[in-house]
């Protein structure tokens, strides 16, 4: 049956916010470049930046910034979330003030008054200058500029906590990975750490990684494997959204390196399925889904584990787009199919588990076919 192709604002808001993002580090193909890590059109994606607009809340947005930071070099712009009040602990917002000028300040509650933007951008701006000048793009208009490299700041700045006045700033810095040592050690670290430690492990592949351009980096098979290995740990610490970048980057570079159907690839694309599912973004996991399905039953069997194990979660995400007769079907067919083919496996379980919540979902809305065909 056909599915309606509406995606949501979630993940439009991303796109956009994510062009932007490139346009401020002087890319020149943001929008073809978001298009392909998120396997969309590309005049889909033109069509959502140029349908955005400025909000009229004197809070500036992530698109707002970025659009700032793209149209005028010298605007005063950090990564939302870099900027942390030592007052309160809390992140610190943009906002414009009276004279149209831009500050940052904590939540109402907070007794510390606004921070002037452009001071604290120059600040932050020249530390990034004097400690990693190679990470600002040569390309950009102003590469030796601090507000250019505040802009950066994020690739190898984890957090900057305010103090009393706008010189007063306690930087921490990313852990610095040693260019001469081979990425596969540090990749060997993150991957033991990643799961009792997840967020040293991001930190790890973070600085492994800062200097990599996702838009214009060749495929590369150790950084493949990084930024597979950093989405995963993204999507455990509950950051999906920021995972998707990574895990479309590396199913591209693996489809290039090693073939659409090695079992790297196919990896690959569970994890970029997964990240576009938690993040919300249910229509582009139901065909990320469907096309690891079919690959799956292509290669490992139409009854292999695997395979059976993601038409589970494409009947999840069949649910999720609101399909609930035939994603009760699927997983009901899929639950009888792996409990043939695999008795005892503690995977039927969990999908009778997801099939009597669906049950639950629909009784708790009261669907008609809920209370007449059970």
């Amino acid at each position: 049956m056909p599915f309606p192709r509406k995606y949501p604002q979630e993940l439009i808001d991303a796109a956009v916010t994510r062009v932007h993002q490139q346009r401020a580090a002087g890319s020149h193909r943001a929008v073809t470049a978001v298009a392909q890590e998120l396997n969309l059109h590309r005049r889909l994606v033109q069509q959502w930046v140029t349908n955005s607009r400025p909000t009229t809340t004197t809070t500036i947005d992530t698109a707002t910034e970025e659009r700032v930071a793209s149209d005028a070099p010298d605007a005063p712009a950090l990564p939302l979330g870099l900027l942390w009040c030592r007052i309160c602990r809390r992140p610190m917002t943009a906002v414009l003030t009276a004279g149209e000028e831009v500050a940052y300040e904590c939540p109402p509650d907070c007794p510390r008054p606004a921070l002037p933007a452009a001071r604290i951008v120059e600040v932050i701006g020249r530390a990034v200058l004097r400690h990693a000048p190679h990470i600002v793009p040569a390309t950009v208009a102003h590469p030796h500029s601090p507000q250019t490299a505040a802009a950066c700041a994020g690739r190898i700045i984890s957090r900057v906590t305010a103090g009393c006045h706008p010189a007063d700033l306690r930087i921490t810095w990313r852990p610095v990975v040693s260019s001469t040592a081979p990425l596969t050690e540090h990749l060997d670290l993150a991957r033991a750490l990643a799961t009792k430690n997840p967020a040293h492990a991001r930190e790890l592949l973070h600085a492994a990684l800062c200097a990599v351009d996702l838009t214009t980096a060749p495929a590369d098979l150790a950084h493949a494997d990084a930024a597979h290995l950093h989405a995963e740990v993204l999507i455990r610490l509950g950051h999906p959204t920021a995972a998707i970048r990574w895990a479309a980057y590396a199913h591209q570079a693996h489809t290039h390196l090693q073939g659409p159907t090695a079992a790297v690839t196919l990896a690959v694309l569970h994890t970029l399925a997964a990240a576009h599912r938690l993040a919300g973004h249910h229509q582009r996991a139901y065909h990320l889904y469907r096309h690891l399905a079919e690959q799956l039953a292509a290669t490992a069997g139409p009854h292999a584990h695997p395979t059976l194990a993601t038409q589970a979660s494409l009947a999840v995400v069949l649910h999720d787009l609101g399909h609930c007769t035939p994603a009760r079907t699927l997983l009901a067919d899929t639950i009888t199919a792996h409990r043939r083919a695999h008795p005892g496996h503690p995977a039927t379980a969990r999908m009778i588990s997801h099939l009597e919540r669906m049950w639950q979902d629909c009784a708790a809305r009261n669907h008609v076919h809920a209370l007449q065909d059970r």
